[in-house]
């Protein structure tokens, strides 16, 4: 096969894609040369721990928004690889909220085994994508970080991994620029120790927003405040914990909120999401949607509909992860190797204004679990990717909501049902709030 592909990231979306030709291969099916490029020096995304914030030693945009003591907020038996268990990485069940240390080490496992390091060059980040109608190929240029050169080459197919979790939503609220303390976005916060003793404030009510409130609690800070823009987030906090409307200015250390109250506060944490940004595409390769489950103009979620050999891989708002990358990996491998034809573009379109239509019909976050898990599917059904309980999966998810619902701090205590292997989670030797040492030794030891 002689056509040319480039993958630009090697998160768990790019790994997928990798994954998924080396499937291919080892089936004795003709692949076509594959490279990917992936700006950091280690595989792994967004769980490639990086201490750095800002800029790294290159001048690039750090992608990490990953921090110390982190633990999966939802349960693992929800992104768990089809082709590869957690039961077979380890050599026996784990608990269902690992931390990233053990996450990114199951992720390494999976791509060790399957010996697709060979295809990523590391250190090379991808700074121009362009379609040239006359040879109908892409224009790929990358910049060799190390050797600080411009390496350019021409692709039949392009696959943009690069995720939606890395270029902070930075909002403005009056008073930053005299404000005594320090203010943050969630893709900068690296330790909670820092806020020891602190009073700090959220704004937001996302996921991190719980974490990171969560974390910086657990870890000792003097109370935490959270501002909501539309409505609280309502789990029952601690007693040192507060939510209040959207944050209106701050002087000195004082924060004044929409309903007139008050509080002094050491440091302002901002937990207001990500951008999706992909300044290295032309204008008219470019993503542009909502955080959402179903992605404008991307047909099954993953073909561009204005160049559909242009594939976006994870750009959903995400229940499901791993294994919904691994699907939408596996789609467009079969695109890519002519095993699955594409239609024309109004039919393509018709089908993103289906998805669009049936996501907005949904009312609550359990018909959101189901809708993303139908998705997953649906797109596992087209190819050869091992077929799940996806009605296990969903169960973990629902779970995982009444757990929450139940116990803010302690719903990482319970256990769930893999989709993969029935096995039970057993309990963690100890409970979150008490595990301060979030390493892959530790979690691990049974003694």
């Amino acid at each position: 096969m002689t056509k040319k592909v480039a993958i630009i990231g090697a998160g768990p979306s790019g790994l997928a894609q990798l994954r998924a030709f080396q499937s291919a291969a080892a089936k004795g099916e003709a692949i076509p040369e594959v490279v990917c490029f992936e700006k950091q020096d280690d595989w792994g995304g967004l769980w490639n721990y990086s201490w750095r914030t800002g800029l790294d030693e290159y001048g690039e945009p750090v992608h990490c928004s990953m921090y110390r003591y982190l633990w999966s907020n939802g349960p693992k038996e929800g992104l768990e690889f089809a082709d590869y268990t957690f039961d077979e990485h380890f050599g026996r069940p784990i608990a269902s909220y690992p931390p990233r240390a053990v996450l990114f080490d199951y992720i390494k496992g999976r791509v060790e085994k399957a010996d697709v390091r060979k295809w990523i060059k590391f250190r090379h980040t991808c700074r121009r994508v362009e379609y040239n109608e006359a040879t109908a190929r892409f224009r790929v240029v990358v910049h060799d970080l190390v050797n600080d050169k411009e390496v350019v080459g021409d692709y039949d197919d392009v696959v943009c991994a690069t995720g939606h979790f890395s270029t902070p939503n930075v909002p403005y609220f009056q008073g930053f620029e005299t404000y005594q303390g320090r203010v943050l976005h969630a893709h900068d916060f690296r330790d909670a120790l820092e806020f020891k003793d602190k009073d700090i404030l959220i704004i937001g009510t996302s996921y991190s927003a719980e974490d990171i409130g969560s974390q910086c609690w657990k870890y000792g800070c003097k109370s935490v405040t959270v501002s909501h823009r539309t409505a609280p987030i309502g789990f029952d906090w601690p007693d040192n914990w507060k939510e209040v409307p959207l944050l209106q200015k701050v002087e000195g250390k004082t924060a004044t909120f929409k309903d007139g109250s008050t509080a002094d506060v050491d440091a302002i944490i901002l937990c207001t999401g990500y951008l999706h940004h992909f300044p290295f595409m032309a204008d008219d390769l470019k993503l542009r949607t909502a955080n959402r489950l179903a992605t404008a103009d991307l047909y099954k979620g993953v073909a561009y509909i204005n160049n559909p050999k242009l594939f976006y891989l994870g750009m959903q708002d995400q229940w499901y992860t791993f294994n919904m990358f691994d699907a939408q990996a596996w789609w467009a491998r079969d695109v890519i190797l002519g095993k699955i034809d594409l239609p024309d573009q109004a039919a393509m379109i018709a089908d993103v204004e289906d998805r669009i239509q049936r996501e907005d019909a949904g009312e609550t976050a359990y018909d959101a679990i189901r809708y993303q898990g139908d998705y997953v599917r649906e797109l596992v059904a087209e190819t050869d990717y091992p077929e799940f309980d996806i009605e296990a999966a969903n169960e973990a998810f629902f779970q995982w909501k009444k757990h929450k619902g139940e116990s803010i701090m302690g719903f990482r205590d319970n256990g769930y049902v893999s989709p993969m292997t029935g096995t039970k989670a057993p309990p963690h030797h100890t409970p979150w709030v008490d595990a301060l040492d979030d390493s892959l030794e530790a979690y691990l030891k049974t003694t």
